[in-house]
């Protein structure tokens, strides 16, 4: 039987897959699992993650949501307790609160860098406050000195969702996810490192770290801070007697084959993040060139470094242009571009927020309901997010190949160019 060999197209988005990945996979294949019993792979992937972002303990994980869900029960969030999260972001942020049956706190986010804003922290935490969950949005770390200080101040747990954020650094030159007590990344399919699914937790605190690993591996009584193995010996292991499970837990273990695949993904971090900052650079210098003064890029404070798992936008078109979000989008698209994704709703608009807010419920038409919930998201305020959230646009920046960026950043300027000119021809008519 012949060997197939696999070809990669040229300008197809497995440039990010042309590594070791199939030979890591291979390796697991070749096992028939049964590094399975010992997370080979599981833990070679976090001992280089550790390695590269200089902590002590990683924890690798099935989601970026679920990573967040281990990080909180780790510090002892549960019923009647809140935890601070921005307004602005994707919903596992609140859902990860909610599956400890504790309250989501919504922060208002700065309208310059369109991340929590440490000053709403501080004016909406409470006696019931436990922690902080600053999500570096976009790429982008967020002001954690300010959000550490004020953690400090109140004595509050500091959770740093990192999903689409890595080898971001604030101006001390600290990687997103250092900073606080717990770091989550995520592995899903469209983020700088891809497992197809997945995530990883980080941390310098031991008695978190077990705590995590535990709750995401069935409360098993071998795992430790430091490793994941559930079996020490068949002689243990094969006896009747033998009691596996000291604590509660899920099972949010990372499969093999995606250890495999995060292994090698990490193994060319640097190049995969610089791919993303190059289109980005892109994309930004067409915006100057074009003079355009009605698209305006997320602000990056002087020092920081953007990782840009994607470039967000706040769009002033509709106001300076008469030009709407949607029309620009659409002619964005006509010119070629991959399509500019919006932001999510506020957390507290989203239908499931106002759902358990109303009534308590987890399920429309369900009976199963948690009346502690109702009214946690009684008289929101969050005017930034109120104004800027339905001006962002997130453009795409996964593309690794030099033509696919090409026809991207041609893209987008054409569409400023059309505009700009059709508004100048507008003006000239009304003269």
């Amino acid at each position: 039987m012949k060997k197939n060999k696999i070809k990669f197209k040229k300008s197809s988005r497995s440039w990010r897959f042309r590594g070791n990945e199939l030979r890591y996979v291979k390796e697991v294949l070749d096992s028939g699992f049964g590094s399975s019993t010992s997370g080979n792979m599981n833990q070679r992937l976090e001992s280089e993650f550790t390695k590269r972002f200089g902590v002590k303990y990683a924890i690798t994980s099935t989601s970026g949501t679920t990573t967040l869900n281990q990080a909180l029960t780790a510090f002892g969030v549960g019923p009647g307790d809140e935890v601070i999260v921005p307004s602005i972001t994707v919903v596992s942020c609140a859902f990860a609160v909610l599956y400890n049956r504790a309250k989501p706190v919504f922060a208002d986010v700065d309208p310059d860098t369109f991340l929590m804003d440490p000053k709403d922290v501080e004016r909406k935490i409470t006696k019931k406050t436990k922690a902080i969950m600053p999500v570096h949005l976009y790429g982008q770390v967020c002001d954690m000195d300010a959000i550490m200080k004020i953690a400090k101040k109140y004595n509050l747990y500091v959770l740093e969702d990192c999903a689409q954020c890595y080898l971001g650094t604030d101006e001390k030159g600290r990687i997103g996810g250092t900073i606080g007590d717990v770091g989550s990344f995520s592995f899903e399919n469209s983020k700088h490192l891809s497992t197809g699914d997945g995530g990883i937790l980080i941390t310098n605190n031991e008695k978190f770290a077990e705590r995590m690993r535990k709750f995401g591996c069935l409360g098993y009584k071998n795992v430790k801070a430091v490793n994941g193995q559930v079996r020490k010996g068949k002689d243990s292991f094969q006896d009747p007697k033998y009691e596996r499970h000291d604590s509660l837990g899920w099972n949010h273990r990372l499969p093999e084959v995606a250890a495999a695949v995060g292994l090698a993904q990490l193994e060319k971090i640097d190049y995969l993040v610089s791919k993303r900052r190059e289109i980005a650079q892109k994309y930004l210098k067409a915006i100057k060139e074009t003079k355009c003064d009605w698209l305006i890029p997320q602000k990056v404070p002087k020092g920081y470094n953007n990782s840009y798992w994607t470039l967000a936008i706040r769009y002033e078109g509709e106001e300076k242009l008469g030009v709407s979000w949607y029309d620009f989008r659409k002619k964005f698209m006509e010119f070629g571009g991959d399509g500019i994704y919006a932001s999510w709703v506020p957390l507290y608009k989203e239908p499931v927020i106002k759902m358990l807010n109303r009534s308590g419920k987890y399920f429309p038409g369900f009976n199963l309901k948690d009346k502690e919930l109702i009214g946690f998201a009684n008289n929101i305020k969050c005017p930034n997010t109120e104004k800027i959230q339905p001006q962002l646009m997130q453009f795409t920046t996964n593309q690794g190949i030099e033509k696919d960026m090409k026809k991207q950043v041609n893209a987008l300027k054409k569409a400023i160019e059309f505009f700009t000119k059709k508004n100048e021809t507008k003006i000239k008519i009304k003269k």
